[in-house]
């Protein structure tokens, strides 16, 4: 079971980050947001969404105390439907 704060790996490409954002479709199709570490020029890279299936747990990451706070959220999920 994955949970937000994870840190996670895709066995595809291994790229490994913190899952900051879960996505569920109607279809069933679940895919987690996962963001990498800062990279060497001092820059945070966008968080990659990735197939739960295609996903594996490697440390417990972060935790965080949840807060209802809205707003605009960074790494949100593309649609090429306008």
């Amino acid at each position: 079971m994955i949970e937000l704060g994870m840190k996670l790996k895709d066995k595809v490409t291994g790229l490994t980050g913190i899952a900051v954002a879960k996505v569920e479709y109607l279809n069933g199709c679940v895919q987690y947001c996962v963001k990498p570490e800062m990279g060497k020029d001092k820059k945070y890279p966008d968080g990659q969404y990735i197939d739960v299936a295609q996903l594996e747990v490697v440390g417990k990451g972060l935790s965080l105390k949840k807060k209802a706070t809205g707003g605009v959220m960074g790494d949100t999920p593309s649609s090429n439907y306008r």
